[in-house]
């Protein structure tokens, strides 16, 4: 199984960048990992919310193939200790899952397209997180996750 993860708009944060590019680095050990970034959009003043979703909408869906388990980070996700997101990644693989897409949206979400693809939606909390601290929150608890299927002590109970 790959892993994949869609991102809208870059990590601006240097800071954050080395945190993301070291979790990355970390997972690759374990499983083939890809980062994708899609350019934020240009001129968004002069649209509608509903509009960036759309466009943005349209970027995502061209980045996905068909087969993809599709999984929407999003706030109104199902929330999971890092226990049963391992089980769930375990299952996928079992599965013969090819590739896992998860997908962080724009600032306004997503669009209805990308929703009706989407296999699934996953929340990392009940609070909001900045889209860029949601790139390392994701990969850490990809990696934790990886770390528990492997037995290795990086998680604790």
């Amino acid at each position: 199984m790959k892993i994949h993860l869609i991102a809208v708009g870059r990590t601006a944060d240097p800071r954050l960048q080395s945190l993301i590019a070291d979790y990355v680095d970390r997972l690759e050990h374990y499983v083939p990992f890809r980062l994708e970034i899609i350019p934020e959009l240009k001129n968004t003043k002069s649209i509608s919310t509903e509009q960036q979703r759309q466009r943005e909408g349209v970027l995502i869906l061209k980045s996905l193939q068909e087969g993809d388990h599709v999984v929407l980070l999003d706030e109104k996700g199902k929330e999971l200790r890092s226990v049963e997101f391992a089980a769930s990644l375990e299952r996928l693989q079992q599965a013969a899952t090819r590739r896992l897409v998860f997908v962080i949206g724009g600032p306004y979400g997503f669009s209805d397209e990308v929703y009706r693809r989407a296999s699934g939606k996953l929340s990392l909390s009940r609070m909001t997180f900045s889209h860029q601290m949601v790139r390392l929150f994701f990969v850490e608890q990809c990696y934790r996750a990886m770390t528990i299927l492997k037995g290795q002590p990086y998680h604790h109970e």
